[in-house]
């Protein structure tokens, strides 16, 4: 651990251009794949909190997604770029909010489509194999997170109407946090491994224009933090019941859909939210949400 003083760049023109980038590569993909799904989507809401911090964050979230399917599995990409309020100060001394990008891709071979067998019993309708990445980069004035994380390990797809995936995957996080308040930075940290139980979903409601999605992450302990702290298991609950607008008013089907959301993450980033993190490290958050599938 070391200290020193400077300035924090925010993830401006060269973070957006890579994304552009990437958005690129994914359509240029989505035309060979078998089926794809590509949204704009918008979230809002007033209930964010963050560890040390105040747990009424006003966010602003955009996000690209895609995922597609092709011969032998699934991909998925998603990008947020996630605008707090004051309250979640970019810096110090600023009186503007943190601004971040949290980048998850995950890549599912289909072991049923590489064989030409069957894997399906009970509940279960085939099984894979998962790997992927997740990457933030945050300027706010307490931690300024680099999160670099890969993930990997099997994946268990159910007899569902829609989707429902449940992985168990291990988890390779490192991080290079740096304080503006008190100018303390680390140099890249790797946490322990640790294994991950997840599940994502979207379920349509029967013959309804509605359906329910989302995903769930409980997460055990990635043991000392590079501050020499125990971490604690997180529970990162996100779900959504989403409306597909032209369904209701006769337009086109699986384009325009808006819904309600509600976050539930205990133990954010591993910080016992009975510890000195706060009530921050506890967040319970509802948000509207707007999806626009192209």
């Amino acid at each position: 651990m070391y200290s020193r003083q400077g300035r924090f760049r925010r993830p401006h023109t060269s973070i957006l251009a890579t994304l552009l980038g990437l958005s690129g590569l994914l359509l240029q993909s989505a035309q060979a794949a078998d089926w794809s799904d590509t949204y704009i989507g918008y979230r809002y809401g007033t209930k964010f909190a963050e560890p040390y911090e105040s747990n009424d964050i006003t966010k602003n979230i955009i996000n690209f997604s895609h995922v597609s399917g092709y011969k032998y599995g699934i991909n998925f990409f998603n990008a947020d770029i996630l605008l707090s309020d004051s309250k979640d100060p970019a810096s110090a001394t600023s009186t503007d909010g943190a601004h971040e990008v949290y980048i998850v891709y995950r890549h599912t071979l289909d072991l049923g489509k590489i064989t030409g067998k069957s894997f399906k019993f009970g509940p279960v309708k085939d099984i894979g194999l998962t790997a992927g990445f997740d990457y933030n980069n945050k300027d706010d004035a307490g931690y300024n997170s680099k999160k670099h994380m890969l993930v990997a390990g099997p994946t268990l797809m159910m007899d569902v109407p829609g989707f429902l995936n449940i992985s168990l995957l291990e988890l390779w996080e490192s991080n290079a946090p740096c304080n503006t308040y008190t100018h303390t930075c680390v140099d890249r940290y790797s946490y322990d491994p640790h294994p991950m139980l997840t599940a994502a979903w979207g379920i349509p409601i029967g013959s309804t224009p509605l359906s329910f999605e989302g995903f769930a992450n409980f997460i055990a302990s990635k043991g000392k933090d590079e501050f020499g702290s125990d971490t604690k298991p997180e529970t990162n609950i996100d779900m959504q019941l989403m409306l597909d607008v032209g369904a209701v008013t006769g337009g086109p089907k699986n384009t325009f859909k808006v819904g309600l959301e509600y976050q539930y993450w205990k133990n954010k980033f591993g910080n016992d939210s009975k510890g000195p993190a706060g009530s921050g490290a506890f967040a319970k958050t509802p948000m509207i949400r707007a999806e626009y599938h192209f």
